[in-house]
């Protein structure tokens, strides 16, 4: 089997005065396995390798945590000989002052003998750490030990989430924006050529974004109302192409100004299946229009006839037109020809409470204008023939 080498890259000897010493002596002993010549044709190298480097971290984690046992125990060592001492210094103090017991003398001896154990141990743990960094420095340098990481950062793009804006602060947003780039967005909605659509996107980069697609569709159904097809259709194909960037944008996750001339490269050179969803998107889109505008329309004749029955409406809120199409015909009539007399005689044929109910609409309605003062007279006088008719009956 082969035998397998890795190179290991040292930093070249920088070029200084002859005059000038410098120690290489620590470059001299560098440990690498894969220089090692013990190896054996029945197991695998990189295998043997990757044991020999598992012990040797093993090793080296061993000999870091006696390194960290010592320094650990020296530095509790010396927290426990600050307090004794503090304590001996106490029990001193009070000896002085002539506080002398056997009780006393035998915990100042006690103390003492805590003190001088532990000034012992302290000295016993510095010449351990002594040894130990001794030891530390012959150890030779290796493949996880020949550099350190200087520092280490990770910086992530991650897209911001968007702040979610409430129903108002969106239309507020569109108005705002319409009134400012309403001009140019027209511009952009007559153009034919791929080319000068690219163009004008790339000089204003500012339309590229949801409200121009909604201001197009608000243009689209405007020439519809006003009959103007071929303008509709033109602006629909660029709202289309507006919608398609703005689709490309979320696939991609992306701002759709950054990537709106990769729609323009792949719609020019589109194949069948593309170019197909393109149109089919436009046909619907179209009829889309179609029914808004429709549905617009419709709208608007129902808001012109509401107006225009409020303007009519007679003294007492009712609709004269209504009110004169629930009249018998014979009433009708005599409104047709302006005939008073017609319109008694009618009246009268009709029952009592009939004949006050059309009257009442008619007065309400604006349709009949009794004389002042001359429409209970005119109430009463058909209450009279209404019940001459019903004796004679």
């Amino acid at each position: 089997m082969p035998r397998q080498y890795s190179v290991l890259l040292l930093p070249a000897k920088p070029k200084t005065d002859r005059r000038m010493s410098i120690d290489y002596s620590s470059w001299d002993h560098i440990y690498v396995s894969d220089d090692e010549d013990a190896t054996s044709p029945y197991v695998d190298t990189p295998s043997l390798f990757r044991m020999r480097h598992r012990v040797r971290l093993e090793k080296m984690a061993e000999f870091q945590q006696r390194g960290e046992d010592l320094e650990n125990n020296f530095a509790e060592c010396k927290r426990l000989l600050e307090e004794a001492q503090g304590q001996l210094k106490e029990l001193e103090d009070g000896r002085e002052e002539g506080e002398e017991d056997e009780e006393r003398e035998a915990e100042l001896e006690k103390v003492q003998a805590v003190v001088k154990k532990l000034k012992k141990d302290e000295k016993t743990f510095a010449k351990l750490i002594e040894e130990y960094r001794r030891e530390e420095k012959k150890v030779p340098w290796n493949v996880d030990t020949i550099s350190k990481e200087g520092f280490s950062k990770s910086v992530l793009n991650t897209k911001p989430v968007p702040k979610e804006e409430t129903q108002e602060e969106k239309v507020e947003k569109h108005k705002t924006f319409v009134e400012k780039y309403a001009t140019e967005i027209k511009h952009f909605g007559m153009l034919r050529r791929w080319d000068d659509s690219q163009k004008y996107l790339s000089d204003n980069p500012h339309l590229v974004c949801e409200e121009t697609a909604n201001c197009l569709v608000v243009i689209c159904i405007d020439f519809e109302i006003d009959e103007k097809h071929a303008l509709m259709e033109q602006v629909a194909h660029q709202t289309i192409v507006m919608q398609f960037i703005l689709d490309l944008a979320r696939t991609l996750e992306v701002d759709p100004r950054g990537c709106f001339r990769q729609f323009f490269s792949k719609i020019k050179t589109a194949d069948k299946p593309y170019q197909d969803a393109f149109d089919h998107e436009l046909e619907l889109l179209k009829e889309r229009i179609c029914s808004c505008a429709q549905l617009r329309m419709e709208n608007a004749m129902k808001e012109l006839e509401e107006e225009e029955k409020q303007k009519r409406l007679g003294p007492g809120g009712l609709d004269p037109v209504e009110v004169y199409q629930s009249l018998p015909k014979e009433i009708q009539r005599s409104f047709d020809e302006k005939n008073i007399q017609m319109l008694q005689e009618a009246m009268n044929k009709l029952d009592f409470e009939e004949g006050k109910y059309h009257l009442k609409r008619c007065i309400d309605s604006g349709l009949w204008v009794p004389d002042s003062g001359e429409g209970d007279d005119d109430e009463e006088d058909e209450e009279g023939d209404n019940e001459e008719d019903e004796e004679e009956d």
